[in-house]
């Protein structure tokens, strides 16, 4: 159990730096002189994708704390 919390802390602490674009955005933004928009939309998209994967997280976790309870009230 130990481990696995320091895992999950060293999975959210140590990130790389990621860009995510569609080709149409990309290409619009990198004809720009000024990269405050680039970094906008990127973080924009990336802020956007974030969220359905904690609530999918967030979901599953509840589902697998509710069926482990059950089972240990069987037992």
């Amino acid at each position: 159990m130990k481990k696995r919390v320091i895992y999950i802390l060293l999975l959210i602490f140590v990130q790389a730096e990621a860009f995510a674009q569609c080709s149409m955005c990309r290409a619009v933004l990198e004809s720009e002189v000024d990269n405050s928009a680039a970094e906008g939309i990127n973080n924009g998209i990336v802020y956007l994708m974030a969220f359905p994967y904690i609530l999918v997280g967030g979901v599953l976790y509840f589902v697998y704390r509710s069926l482990k309870k059950k089972q240990s009230a069987e037992s």
